[in-house]
């Protein structure tokens, strides 16, 4: 057998096969052997005609058809195997030539992994430094004020509604969901609605309706809505009045284990301190990562970036059927958008993302980064701990232990920059 190798642009590779007569036969053989097991000669049973009585009963063409098949995924597959070839998707695959007594000939065009020329990624990652964390009295503060609002008990009332009492209303525009009426329940005052929408229910009653008239936003992205005015019927269920418990050192220990206000605010602070701590050592990361990429020099796979930019669109998708419970067609007409224009808002990101997998890669083998066996049991045994029996029925333990070596290997490789970069 022959085989040669054609770069192509963009990552692609044409291979082309060719099957001497002789070679080729035997597949013709396997395809005979498979086709008989389904051909009915009157006087034998299924399968057990002669393959000669077979062979008459089967089309000449059909019979070509699945000796050209099983040639191909036999002969590529071992190919790419044979060559360590890393092939990404199915190949594009035609057949040029073929005849029974005569040599098989076809190409399979694949996109692989392109070869990536690194920068001196030491040298960038030492120019990356990262920022002081540091966290103020006012967000230790809010945070033990959000605390409060957890604690608080609510009383109902007949009054008419207050800034800071806790509603529940239903509402319905023409102008959102079709008309569709809506629950939702707040502190009145720190919804988030639209300016002069809250304001309308101050003074409201448990059962009273009233339309409110209320302005949307000049900055809305829903360019059919903004600064429009709409009006919205609206009707209070409940309201009732909140009551926050202070905040001393009673407030702290019934929260846990503190005995006193100011333990509650050390440890208040430790925890945005953690939180902060962490969210710069990932912005960090993801700085010297995207410096290092656009250094580097490589072909960007186009079939890698549009599988990437379609499974980025299919999450907004879910995401979308999901939090605002109407169809993605209905979300599509509300906006006056396409399908296509929504997915190629995701071509950046899938480039950034898929280049930033490409240099983590590549510095993986330039590094000589290993994760064993026993570090990959270790942590899948840690991460299934935390799944219920129902969870762990659900998950191919095989593709756990495959994404958690990638995320071992990516740590390191982190772990490894960070330490050139303090």
């Amino acid at each position: 057998m022959k085989v040669e190798q054609k770069k192509l642009q963009k990552s692609q590779v044409e291979l082309t096969f060719e099957l001497t007569a002789e070679e080729f036969k035997e597949h013709v053989g396997h395809a005979l052997e498979h086709l008989k097991k389904h051909v009915k000669v009157d006087g034998f049973r299924e399968g057990k005609a002669p393959a000669k009585m077979v062979e008459d009963k089967i089309k000449p063409e059909s019979l070509l058809m699945e000796a050209g098949d099983h040639a191909v995924q036999h002969v590529y597959t071992d190919y790419v195997l044979e060559s360590k070839i890393e092939p990404v998707g199915n190949p594009e695959v035609k057949i040029l030539k073929i005849a029974q007594g005569s040599p098989f000939v076809f190409t399979a065009t694949i996109t692989v992994l392109p070869e990536v020329e690194l920068p001196d990624h030491k040298a960038i990652a030492k120019s990356v430094k990262g920022k002081d964390v540091s966290v103020t009295e006012e967000e230790v503060q809010d945070a033990i004020n959000y605390l409060q609002k957890t604690r608080a008990k609510f009383t109902a009332h007949n009054n008419p509604a207050q800034i800071k009492d806790f509603v529940e209303i239903k509402y319905q525009s023409k102008d959102i969901e079709n008309n569709k009426e809506i629950d939702d329940k707040f502190i009145l005052g720190e919804g988030g609605f639209m300016k002069g929408f809250e304001d309308g229910i101050v003074g409201m009653k448990s059962g009273e309706e009233k339309e409110v008239k209320v302005k949307f936003p000049d900055d809305l992205p829903r360019k059919d809505l903004a600064g429009k005015e709409s009006v919205f019927k609206i009707k209070v269920v409940s309201v009732q009045k909140m009551e926050l418990p202070e905040i001393n050192d009673e407030f702290a220990k019934q929260l846990g284990a503190f005995d006193s206000l100011a333990a509650l605010k050390t440890s208040t602070k430790e925890g945005i301190t953690a939180e902060k701590t962490e969210a710069e050592k990932q912005r960090k990361r993801a700085e010297i990562l995207e410096k290092i990429a656009e250094k580097s020099k490589f072909e960007t796979p186009e079939a890698m970036v549009e599988y990437e930019q379609q499974r980025l669109f299919e999450d907004f998708k879910n995401r979308i059927t999901q939090s605002i419970k109407i169809s993605f067609e209905e979300y599509l007409a509300s906006i006056k958008k396409t399908e296509v224009e929504i997915k190629e808002t995701y071509k950046k990101e899938a480039e950034k993302r898929l280049r930033g997998f490409l240099v983590l890669r590549e510095l993986g083998k330039k590094e000589n980064i290993q994760v064993s066996d026993k570090e990959v049991e270790e942590e899948v045994t840690k991460s299934i701990k935390n799944y219920s029996k129902e969870q762990l029925a659900k998950i191919d333990i095989n593709e756990l232990k495959e994404y958690t070596k990638g995320v071992i290997h990516n740590e390191k490789i982190f772990q490894l920059l960070e330490k050139l970069s303090s």
